[in-house]
């Protein structure tokens, strides 16, 4: 079974996220990538992945990655979040980032934590 790994990228993060996940379309073709709605279509599109798309994250995107990480059916979230720029769905986001830390999901939220997740993925 392939391992499970979300991709999500608040919108400022989007290109960034998408110019990764391209440099890394190898070892990303060997997961089942989830990411939610926009994200999800810029990756397809920017970088030739297959995704299995969720909501939108305003929209209950965010809400379904966390279920998901609480039944511990994804191994992995990447989220390129910018720090810089406040997201009206903010409560949403937390709630996301405290449940993978509570069941401890291996979490990136930058390229190079992205990099030291995706590396220990492929060699677990």
């Amino acid at each position: 079974m392939p391992k499970r790994l979300a991709l999500v990228a608040h919108d400022a993060k989007k290109d960034a996220l998408v110019a990764w996940s391209k440099k890394h379309s190898t070892a990303l073709a060997d997961f089942h990538l989830f990411a939610t709605g926009t994200t999800g279509g810029r990756l397809e599109d920017g970088a030739g992945l297959t995704i299995t798309r969720l909501l939108s994250g305003p929209l209950g995107g965010d809400a379904q990655l966390g279920a998901m990480i609480a039944e511990r059916d994804l191994d992995g979230l990447i989220f390129f979040i910018d720090p810089m720029t406040a997201v009206p769905h903010d409560v949403d986001v937390k709630s996301l980032l405290r449940l993978a830390i509570l069941y401890d999901t291996p979490l990136a939220v930058n390229e190079a934590s992205a990099n030291a997740i995706l590396h220990n993925l492929c060699n677990d």
